[in-house]
């Protein structure tokens, strides 16, 4: 077991077509988004956009929770606390490559938007989520 949680319930999230991402507020509401996400050992991976308002609640307070749920949100299962970190650029890479690998078609339409937007390459940062 590693940071309290076990590898196995990492992948069982991990797993998860969808998370619902739980960050919080300066005022300590909780915003909840769905969210792709991988599993890496015992870490979960998620790919946003950098400039996104769920990676400044996570550079403000890196409390989160996560639970399983569907493309709108609607979660269907126990939420699990955990902290998130916004990764460098070779996390965000490594990152992109995993979602890229499970998502596959999916992960290429979204990139295909992102390049028809002429995002910059910087414009997605990875979030890495310890389970608590």
């Amino acid at each position: 077991m590693v940071g309290g949680m076990s590898t196995p319930d990492a992948q069982r999230l991990g797993a998860e077509r969808y998370i619902s991402l739980t960050t919080f507020r300066a005022d300590g509401s909780a915003v909840a988004t769905p969210v792709w996400v991988v599993a890496d050992g015992d870490l979960l991976r998620v790919i946003t956009n950098a400039d996104s308002w769920k990676v400044q609640r996570i550079n403000a307070d890196p409390r989160v929770t996560v639970a399983p749920c569907d493309a709108r949100g609607n979660v269907r299962g126990d939420a699990v606390p955990g902290t998130a970190r916004c990764t460098d650029a070779a996390g965000t890479q490594h990152t992109l490559e995993l979602v890229n690998a499970k998502y596959g078609i999916q992960a290429k339409a979204v990139r295909l938007l992102g390049t028809l937007r002429r995002q910059p390459a910087d414009a997605r940062v990875g979030l890495e989520i310890t389970l608590a």
